[in-house]
């Protein structure tokens, strides 16, 4: 039917939750501290789509390196303006890629990422 929810683990819960909240402005649905796994659960929206749980656990292990390997690869988000988008995240600190145009589409995107060095794509719809 959709994807309801993409799961993301941080290393510094505090860290993640300020960017993906202060810099990528995303909403706060719901936070939850699990005491009997020393975990923190965070669902995070865009209105009122509900689509990434941030958890905390103790000492998770790294991301393998990067840029191609197994797992998930991207998560991406739709912005109206990817020039827009890009000088906004810039301007709160964020290394941004040089814009991009996609071969198939001719729409324009660029990559940065999160705390953990999640890729994130911002995609011009």
């Amino acid at each position: 039917m959709k994807i309801h929810h993409i799961a993301i683990i941080c290393s510094d819960y505090a860290v993640s939750k300020a960017f993906y909240t202060e810099v990528l402005g995303l909403q706060i649905l719901r936070e939850v501290y699990r005491e009997e796994r020393e975990s923190y659960k965070l669902d995070l929206g865009i209105g009122d789509h509900y689509i990434i749980e941030l958890f905390s656990f103790p000492n998770p292990p790294k991301r393998p390196s990067r840029p191609e390997s197994c797992g998930l690869r991207h998560l991406a988000f739709s912005v109206e303006n990817v020039k827009e988008k890009r000088n906004e995240l810039i301007t709160k600190g964020l290394n941004c890629e040089e814009i991009r145009i996609d071969e198939f589409t001719g729409k324009e995107f660029f990559f940065t990422q999160d705390p953990d060095q999640l890729p994130l794509e911002f995609y011009e719809m």
